[in-house]
C-alpha cells in the first residue's frame, strides 16, 4: 500500500493511499486522472461535479490528447500543449509520449526544446523543478529538505548558459533539465515523483533577456569565478547531505565550465555530464556501428572533427578509449585525430588550449609538409585535403560547414566516408543527409545530431539515423542509480556505446540503418543499464550482484505509466 508521498510507486502501484479530495486531488500532477477516476473513486474523494459524467480509461484518454497534440499548427504549441499536460496529469503525460515517442521526442526535447528555452518566460504556467538563485544561496539546504523531495534519485542540472546552440537563455534553461528528466521516465521508466529538474540562477549575460518586462528569472549579470564556484559547492553539499544515492546529471553548462565542474565532482557523488559523456558515448556507438559498415577497422580510422569543444574532445576521448581496447598503441591512436576549432586545427604550440584539448593537438612538425589555402592557419579543408579522414564529425554549431568541396574532396579519398554533422537544433547542422549523399555519390554513412525526413536511398526510403543521446543516457541513468553506483566511469559509457553498437541493425544487415528506431528506447535502455550496473559492479563502484540480481533491480526501477486504484487516508 503506498502513501501519498509514494503514488504510483513502481513497486506497488496498483493501490494509493491520499488524503487530497476535490480540487486539491485533481490540481497534484502526480495523482490526477481527470475522467479515469471512476465513480466509486468519485463518491469517496468528492469529485462528483468537478468532473464530466463520463468514465474514461487510459487509452480513451490518450486518443483524445493524441487528436488534439496533431490539430495543433505549429512545433511550439505543441511543446505547450505537452507541457501543460505533464503539469496535470503525468500518468496521461507519460502514457501519450511513450506511446509516440518517435513522433513526439523532436517537441518534447531536441529540436523544439531551443524554443521553449527562448520562449520560457512568455509561456511559463506552472512550476516544475526548481529555481535554485544565487539570492537563495544560503538557503538551498533548507529547500532540498522538504518531504516532497524524499523520494528523489536523479537530478538534471543547468545553468542555463549554453542552451543547446542558443547560448545563454537564464532562467529559460529550465526547459533542458524538464524535457531530459521527460525523456529518463519515458525511455527508462524512472519514476517522475523519483526525478527533480534545477536550474542555477546565476543571473545572465543575455541583454535581451534582462530588457524584457516578462523575463522570470533573477534580473542580475552571469556570476562569475569564485562566487560562482561558491554558489556549486554549495548546492552540491546541499545534494550530499540530502541523499544517500542520488544521480545528478550536468547539462548545458558552458565550456569553461563543463569540464572542470565534471572533473571536480565525478567521484564525490554519482554524477556525469550529458554534454560531454552522453553525446560520447551515442557518437561513439553508432561510429563502431559506421566503421563496421565501411569494413575498415577501428584502428584504422582517420578522425577529424571540426568544433573542439566538450562534446568533440568527448567524443573523441571515449573513441580514443576503444582503439585502445582494439589493439592501438596510445601514440598511434592519438596522432589519427585532427581537431580543428575556431582557431584552426589544434596544434601543440597553439596558445590558450583548454586542458581536455591538449591530448588531440597535433606538433606541428607533422603539418609541416601540408599545402594550405592560407599561410599559417589550418583549417577544415586543408585538414581533409592533406590527412584524408576517413571519420568526419560536426560539433561546432556552425551552420553549413561541410561545404560540397570539402565533403567531395573526403569522399575522393574514402570508398565509404562516415559523416556525422551533430551539431543541433536543425539549423545549425555542418550540412544536411540529402546533401552529404548527393555529393557522395551515395556512399556515405551518416548519423546527426538533429531529426531530418526520411532520404531516398538506392531507390528506397531510408531512416536517417539521429545520434540522439536518448539512445544512451537514461539507460546510463537507470543502471546508475539501479546499481547504486558511486560514480560514472568512463568505462561504463564505453560500455554503453558497445551495447548500444549491439543492438545496431546494420550489425547483421550492411544496408539497415546505424541505430536502432526510438520506438525501441525502453528495450535499448534495459539493455544499456544491464551492461553500466555490470560494469559499476566490476569496477568495484557498486556492490556485486549477480546478472540475475543486476537485470531485477533494473526492472524494478522500469515504472510504466498506468493508474491506480485509490483509497482514502483518514
Amino acid at each position: 500500500m503506498a502513501s501519498q508521498e509514494q503514488a504510483a510507486n513502481p513497486i506497488e502501484p496498483h493501490v494509493v493511499e491520499t488524503a487530497l479530495s476535490g480540487y486539491e486531488l485533481l490540481n497534484d500532477p502526480r495523482l490526477n486522472k481527470g475522467t479515469a477516476f471512476t465513480n466509486a473513486e468519485r463518491d469517496t474523494f468528492e469529485l462528483h461535479g468537478l468532473l464530466p459524467p463520463h468514465v474514461a480509461t487510459l487509452d480513451w484518454q490518450v486518443k483524445r490528447r493524441l487528436d488534439a497534440f496533431r490539430g495543433l499548427g505549429t512545433d511550439l504549441q505543441k511543446y505547450i500543449f505537452l507541457r501543460g499536460l505533464q503539469d496535470s496529469n503525468e500518468t496521461l503525460f507519460y502514457a501519450l509520449l511513450t506511446r509516440n515517442i518517435e513522433e513526439m521526442m523532436p517537441i518534447v526535447y531536441t529540436p523544439t526544446v531551443g524554443v521553449g528555452c527562448q520562449k520560457f518566460s512568455h509561456i511559463f504556467r506552472k512550476p516544475r523543478g526548481l529555481f535554485l538563485s544565487r539570492p537563495l544561496q544560503d538557503h538551498f539546504a533548507d529547500i532540498l529538505q522538504h518531504s516532497r523531495f524524499d523520494g528523489v534519485e536523479a537530478i538534471v542540472v543547468s545553468d542555463g548558459e549554453r542552451i543547446l546552440g542558443l547560448g545563454d537563455q537564464g532562467a529559460g534553461g529550465m526547459g533542458i533539465p524538464i524535457g531530459k528528466l521527460s525523456l529518463y521516465t519515458a525511455c527508462a521508466g524512472l519514476h517522475p515523483s523519483t526525478t527533480l529538474p534545477v536550474l542555477l540562477d546565476v543571473g545572465t549575460d543575455n541583454r535581451e533577456l534582462l530588457a524584457d518586462p516578462l523575463y522570470i528569472g533573477w534580473r542580475h549579470e552571469r556570476v562569475r569565478g569564485a562566487e560562482y564556484d561558491a554558489l556549486v559547492e554549495t548546492f552540491i553539499e546541499a545534494v550530499r547531505a540530502r541523499w544517500r544515492h542520488v544521480l545528478l546529471h550536468w547539462e548545458d553548462f558552458a565550456i569553461g565550465n563543463a569540464n572542470r565542474l565534471l572533473a571536480r565532482y565525478r567521484d564525490r557523488l554519482c554524477s556525469f555530464n550529458d554534454d560531454i559523456q552522453g553525446t560520447a558515448a551515442v557518437a561513439v556507438g553508432a561510429l563502431l556501428s559506421a566503421v563496421n559498415v565501411s569494413g575498415e577497422p577501428l584502428t584504422r580510422q582517420r578522425i577529424a572533427v571540426l568544433g573542439a569543444g566538450s562534446a568533440g574532445t568527448g567524443i573523441c576521448a571515449l573513441l580514443l578509449r576503444a582503439m585502445r581496447e582494439a589493439g592501438a598503441d596510445e601514440a598511434e591512436a592519438r596522432s589519427r585525430f585532427y581537431l580543428v576549432d575556431r582557431d584552426g586545427l589544434l596544434t601543440a604550440d597553439m596558445p590558450g588550449l583548454q586542458s581536455f584539448q591538449v591530448p588531440f593537438a597535433q606538433p606541428r612538425e607533422r603539418v609541416a609538409g601540408w599545402t594550405l589555402q592560407a599561410p599559417g592557419r589550418v583549417e577544415l579543408a586543408d585538414v581533409v585535403a592533406n590527412a584524408h579522414p576517413t571519420v568526419l564529425i560536426g560539433t561546432s554549431g556552425q551552420p553549413r560547414a561541410f561545404s560540397e568541396a570539402i565533403v567531395r574532396t573526403m569522399a575522393r579519398h574514402a570508398q565509404r566516408p562516415i559523416i556525422f554533422p551533430l551539431s543541433n537544433p536543425t539549423e545549425r547542422s555542418e550540412a544536411t543527409p540529402q546533401e552529404i549523399l548527393a555529393w557522395t555519390d551515395e556512399r556515405a554513412i551518416i548519423g546527426t545530431g538533429s531529426p531530418f525526413p526520411p532520404l531516398q536511398c538506392d531507390g528506397r526510403k531510408a531512416r536517417v539515423d539521429q545520434t540522439n543521446n536518448a539512445y544512451v543516457y537514461p539507460g546510463i541513468g537507470l543502471g546508475a542509480v539501479a546499481a547504486k553506483a558511486r560514480s560514472v566511469s568512463d568505462a561504463m559509457f564505453l560500455a554503453a556505446a558497445r551495447t548500444l553498437a549491439e543492438l545496431s541493425p546494420a550489425r547483421t544487415d550492411r544496408a539497415a540503418n546505424l541505430l536502432p528506431p526510438l520506438t525501441d528506447l525502453r528495450k535499448i535502455s534495459f539493455h544499456v543499464a544491464i551492461a553500466v550496473a555490470k560494469k559499476a559492479a566490476a569496477e568495484g563502484l557498486a556492490a556485486p550482484l549477480s546478472d540475475d540480481d543486476i537485470a531485477a533491480a533494473v526492472l524494478t526501477k522500469m515504472w510504466q505509466p498506468a493508474y491506480a486504484s485509490y483509497r482514502r487516508l483518514r
